[in-house]
């Protein structure tokens, strides 16, 4: 009667795979990094729209608290039609 032997290296294949597994690679931490273009810091900067807009705030302050302000009622009306017909 012939006996096969048992493979050894099935057993071993399995304690290797324990191994990885209990003791993960270390894994190298990389660090994120970003470049701005010029275009987004010239964005970043004042803002010559928000220099206009605080302007035009004030001098609508100013207007309504003299009562000299007049709502242009065919404008209001237009931007309205633009706004839903979009």
């Amino acid at each position: 009667m012939k006996i096969n032997p048992i493979g050894i290296q099935a057993i071993n294949s399995y304690k290797n795979q324990a191994r990885s597994v209990n003791n993960p690679k270390t894994n190298q931490s990389f660090a994120d990094q970003i470049e701005i273009s010029l275009k987004a810091k010239e964005m970043q900067g004042t803002s010559t729209y928000a220099n206009e807009r605080a302007d035009r705030v004030q001098k609508l302050k100013e207007e309504i608290q003299s009562g000299t302000y007049k709502v242009d009622a065919r404008q209001v009306a237009e931007d309205m039609l633009k706004y839903y017909r979009r």
